[in-house]
């Protein structure tokens, strides 16, 4: 039987992390930071730092990390809270579609509602067992396994559940919609290559 472990199309396993910031590394005042949960919902939510990371809806998973530029890095530890679990919290109604995650320094991305709310969908705090770096997005990013890293959105501060798809960032300059790394939705129509704005240079995705 083969150990290989299995890779999505055209991706390739990395040992090191590439480092992007697409608007630039923010500036984050973790007394001032919260995470609010607002849009098509009947209790909108606001949670400061602490409050997060000691809920008990913390969770741990092992999952592999995706960038649509083409690496990956196998088997990272994240600790988060499910995006479900705030959803229902929250109390999302139904007309919802679209979730738009919204970062401290201004990046913005969206993901269909179903891609947001299956199991291991996470807010994430920490990676490796540790709080997140600030370059790896502190002190919160969401992480959704099955979807490309652009959209697992750095210094996030808000999540807007919404009815109409709405571009983000990235989705802007033909970013595929949804980016799921399985069927290989790296832009819309599935056509085209990476590349990063000029003026940006490794500054690119996530």
């Amino acid at each position: 039987m083969s150990t290989l472990k299995k890779v999505p199309p055209n991706q390739r396993f990395a040992l090191r992390w590439a480092i992007y910031a697409a608007l630039g590394v923010p500036e984050i005042k973790l007394e001032d930071w919260r995470l609010k949960v607002t849009g098509l919902v009947e209790n909108p939510l606001s949670f400061s730092y602490v409050e997060l990371i000691q809920s008990p809806l913390m969770v741990k998973l092992v999952r592999d990390f995706h960038c649509v530029t083409g690496w990956s890095i196998a088997n990272v530890n994240w600790e988060g809270i499910p995006i479900k679990a705030l959803a229902d919290k929250a109390r999302v109604k139904p007309e919802t579609k679209w979730v738009m995650f919204y970062c401290a320094d201004g990046y913005t991305t969206p993901i269909p509602l179903e891609d947001a709310l299956v199991e291991d969908s996470l807010i994430v705090f920490k990676m490796n067992g540790k709080p997140l770096s600030i370059e790896q997005g502190f002190p919160a990013r969401p992480f959704i396994p099955h979807l490309y890293g652009w959209k697992s959105a750095k210094w996030l501060t808000e999540i807007e559940f919404l009815k109409d798809y709405v571009d983000g960032y990235w989705e802007m300059y033909g970013y595929h919609e949804r980016g799921n790394v399985w069927d290989e939705e790296r832009f819309k129509g599935r056509e085209g290559k990476h590349k990063a704005r000029r003026g940006l240079g490794t500054k690119a995705l996530w």
